[in-house]
């Protein structure tokens, strides 16, 4: 008789999705969905077969049903698995499951650069640099293969709970050497695509680059630098207006930084780094030349403004085609998040203006002066964030809460099928809530996964031995016959696994 751990109930938690609690390709368990974007939705699932925590992408529905996508998202994703580098989320399968196309990748536990964008608004030089370099790195090695992120941006840059930065979401990467293979349309994300992106459909490394050179403006103001009422103003602004200097909107930023943005978003891509490892090169030097007080500067006003999700979404994007009016209406483009059918408003042939840009800009910054210091006070004065506490140990928890300004009000204990014995599942309040300074957090720690003894069931009638199984938390297995001189006809010999091994509950 074998006996397999008992079958577990899970429980969705994330309100009408059907993929919640089902079991893709007979081995990957979905858990809970983690984000949605506008090519695909992000989960976290349990390996089953080796027990193990992964990121599980699955592709909409609707661009699940055109072969060609699927055939090349199938093609490059077995590419980019062999991208072996640090700062690159490991891919580890792909498949297709009915109408379910899907990506299993490494889990990180953690934050993305837009979580720290919106809590912080900006960003000091110092940690802008740190989390650009990595991001360089991983490019870097992609680009030196042969390949092209083409969706680069700060949801796609991962920031784990132990410091690491890792670039992830390699779904829209292609060969250097291949054309849009999509007619009249390019992949990506409105305010971070390059202008020959735009216009020709061209992915070639400096499109990556450019997309580095506008996070990196973001990450030092808070704020990307096309803004429009509706994407195609701001893909005319990729088109027609070159990135304005951070210091615009940052007064006392050092040029070397003003240089880098400038030399990473030229409009003309031969102006540009040739891939990110060139741009590495310059950013080091920069680096170099910046002294601590440069690198340390608190940017003023760096608290997070209202945030539109609508710009941040992968998009398939009409290239640019000969211009005609534009015809929709202004909210139903805003709110699309997976394809815009808007093309570029027709241009205007006059120059741009950059002084009335310019006092704009200086506008906005009086105007965060003004707002941002009261709210900077409120926020800091009073309250602070539960810091990152998961999968940490108890001590290790103890003193981030205790670096924050936090106490442990209490600690308690729950059995996990996927978080280490002894390290934090949960808090309460949870990561990154708003709690008074001084305030108490809850801290869950996992009792490992709940085990139970199978039972001694030799010489119990089968029907008592399938009751005892069902008791303990067990399920009965297959029933096998065998021969015995000491048993009696109908009774249990033995199990499989033996009596006393331990099982998962």
């Amino acid at each position: 008789m074998t006996v397999p751990p008992r079958r577990l109930t899970s429980v969705d938690t994330t309100l009408q999705d059907p993929l919640v609690g089902q079991v893709l390709d007979g081995r990957y368990r979905v858990d809970a969905r983690i984000a949605v974007g506008g090519m695909a939705t992000v989960y976290r699932a349990l390996d089953t077969r080796l027990d193990r925590v992964l990121a599980l992408k699955v592709m909409h529905p609707t661009l699940a049903a055109d072969g060609s996508f699927v055939e090349r998202f199938i093609r490059e994703a077995k590419s980019v698995a062999r991208l072996d580098h640090p700062n690159v989320v490991q891919v580890f399968d792909q498949g297709a499951d009915g109408s379910y196309v899907y990506l299993a990748m490494e889990y990180v536990a953690g934050c993305t650069l837009r979580d720290v964008l919106r809590e912080r608004g900006a960003l000091q030089p110092r940690a802008a640099l740190d989390i650009l370099e990595p991001v360089l790195a991983a490019l870097g090695a992609a680009h030196r293969a042969g390949f092209v992120h083409r969706d680069m941006k700060p949801e796609n840059v991962l920031i784990g709970d132990d410091g690491r930065v890792k670039v992830a979401d390699f779904g829209l990467v292609r060969s250097v050497d291949t054309v849009t293979s999509t007619t009249g349309a390019v992949l990506g994300t409105v305010a971070y695509l390059a202008p020959e992106q735009i216009e020709h459909g061209a992915a070639d490394p400096r499109v990556d680059v450019y997309a580095c050179g506008v996070v990196l403006h973001e990450m030092l103001t808070g704020a990307k630098p096309h803004h429009g009422d509706s994407p195609a103003q701001v893909l005319y602004r990729h088109l027609n207006e070159d990135v304005p200097p951070p210091s615009a909107a940052v007064p006392g930023l050092s040029v070397e930084l003003d240089d880098l943005v400038a030399s990473a978003t030229a409009r003309n891509p031969e102006l540009r780094p040739a891939d990110a490892v060139a741009l590495l090169g310059q950013v080091l030097q920069a680096r170099g030349a910046l002294t601590d007080e440069q690198l340390d500067a608190v940017p003023p006003g760096a608290v997070a403004a209202e945030h539109d999700n609508a710009e941040d979404r992968t998009s398939v994007i009409p290239r640019l085609l000969p211009p005609h009016p534009v015809g929709e209406d202004r909210e139903a483009v805003l709110n699309r998040t997976s394809r815009l059918h808007t093309p570029p408003p027709e241009p205007s042939r006059r120059s741009p203006r950059p002084r009335r840009g310019l006092l704009a800009l200086i506008l906005a910054v009086l105007v965060v002066f003004g707002v941002g210091t009261g709210v900077w006070y409120i926020n800091s004065g009073q309250f602070t964030e539960v810091p990152p506490l998961l999968a940490k140990t108890e001590a290790d928890a103890r003193a981030r809460l205790k670096q924050a300004g936090l106490e442990v009000k209490q600690v308690k204990h729950a059995y996990s099928d996927t978080v280490k014995r002894g390290t934090v599942i949960s808090t309460d309040p949870a990561v990154g809530a708003r709690i008074r300074s001084h305030d108490a957090v809850t801290l869950t720690l996992s009792d490992g996964p709940e085990t139970v003894q199978v039972p001694d069931l030799k010489g119990y009638p089968l029907d008592q031995a399938q009751a005892r199984l069902k008791k303990d938390g067990l399920v009965p297995g297959m029933v096998t016959q065998a021969f015995s001189e000491d048993v009696p006809k109908g009774s249990v010999i033995g199990t499989d696994p033996g009596a006393g091994t331990e099982r998962h509950g």
